[in-house]
């Protein structure tokens, strides 16, 4: 799918700190917190509630009350008077975001779209399903998060298997994983530089987690929470984590709780007018998706990558900057052998690898972090590209010029 008019205001979008799991962020409500994210971030931009005709939600882990889903979020959020899709696509759930705003952009049906994700995998929903039928009338059970992580029903492996599965027959040893899972740390140390600068063009803090009844501060979050120090030797320690494999927990991404949005039109010059610097322009070029053979979800990456620079109708050797959502340092390995990349250039700033999972919002984040590499790289091309359960991917392509 390639854009003509889809157009991101520079600066029109943002993102919490993302805390691993069970951390500062474990008892909020995730719905809420994000539309309550979004109040602030839109009156810091100069947008009103009015200016948005269209919104999208996109959610993974079912919360309390999160079956109302992006009517409740606009509600919440002062846009009481729109609503939209709830969007589940796993870990592609950002990128199916954009595409929906992108869609509804070209049809017409809004000029001012809000696409908001987040989701919360800590203390995850345990589902109970009655099943009359069962021995004694007995049901099943799924403990949602770690379940999903740990089994795909049509595969029949685990998300771990599948780096792994990659990692034999693309001939990618650990010590290459931990080169990359090094080299991702340093580049996220680049990003706390300078007072955190680079991640305050987007970020705001200090967020104030407050206790259930919405009186006391229990926690402040300043920055990302969870962020492991990676050491060579430290890295050399781990065992893997399957018998016989070849990743460790210093090569695998952890689950987190956060939540991030951007906005998009299908105006250029509402696009200058909202921009944090009107001299910069953000377009949305171009969307591919891809699966691959079972059990072999990172190599999804790659096609749907292709893909989308195929509709982009450029190459690899035209990216300026690239992004990746990397669960396991396997991804950013076989991506950049195919694609003849060098990794010193993909993941400038960090990556999921670093500051962690939290599904939905992952992707919107480093799309994000894409905008702002290329900005300060004076534009280009860029790609983001990442897997998803289901042993597919989804990749787009931005534009960024610097007048």
């Amino acid at each position: 799918m390639q854009f003509t008019d889809v157009w991101i205001p520079y600066g029109g979008y943002w993102s919490t700190p993302f805390c691993a799991w069970q951390g500062s962020f474990a008892t909020l409500p995730p719905i809420p917190f994000a539309a309550e994210t979004a109040v602030k971030a839109l009156a810091a931009r100069g947008v009103g509630p009015t200016d948005i005709d269209g919104v999208c939600l996109g959610t993974t882990v079912p919360s309390k009350h999160s079956f109302y889903g992006a009517p409740w979020f606009a509600g919440l959020a002062g846009l009481c008077h729109v609503s939209g899709p709830t969007i589940n696509q796993a870990c592609a759930t950002s990128v199916r975001c954009l595409v929906q705003a992108a869609e509804e952009l070209g049809a017409n049906g809004a000029s001012l779209y809000l696409a908001a994700t987040a989701d919360r995998t800590s203390n995850g929903p345990h589902v109970f399903y009655p099943n009359p039928s069962g021995p004694g009338g007995t049901g099943d059970a799924e403990n949602l998060v770690l379940d999903s992580f740990g089994h795909d029903p049509y595969a029949k492996n685990s998300m771990i298997q599948t780096a792994e599965n990659v990692a034999r027959e693309a001939g990618i040893t650990r010590e290459a994983q931990e080169e990359i899972a090094l080299l991702r740390f340093r580049q996220y140390a680049t990003a706390l530089s300078a007072d955190a600068a680079f991640l305050k063009r987007f970020m705001p803090w200090p967020v104030e987690v407050k206790d259930a009844r919405g009186k006391k501060v229990v926690a402040t979050v300043a920055g990302d929470q969870g962020v492991y120090p990676t050491t060579a030797e430290g890295l050399a320690t781990l065992k893997p984590v399957l018998d016989g494999g070849t990743v460790t927990f210093g090569t695998q991404t952890h689950p987190a709780d956060g939540n991030a949005a951007m906005l998009l039109t299908s105006s250029r010059e509402r696009a200058r007018e909202l921009a944090r610097d009107g001299a910069v322009d953000v377009q949305l070029a171009s969307f591919g998706q891809a699966r691959v053979k079972k059990g072999f979800m990172p190599m999804a990456v790659v096609p749907a990558a292709r893909l989308a620079l195929e509709r982009a109708e450029i190459g690899p050797a035209d990216l300026v900057s690239v992004t990746t959502h990397n669960p396991f340092a396997v991804n950013d390995v076989y991506l950049a052998r195919e694609l003849a990349l060098d990794p010193e250039r993909m993941n400038r700033r960090g990556c999921s690898l670093v500051w962690g999972h939290p599904q939905g919002p992952t992707g919107m984040r480093a799309i994000i972090e894409l905008i702002e590499d290329l900005a300060e790289q004076g534009g280009g091309f860029g790609l983001f590209t990442g897997c998803a359960a289901g042993d597919s991917a989804a990749a787009v392509v931005v534009k960024v010029s610097v007048r």
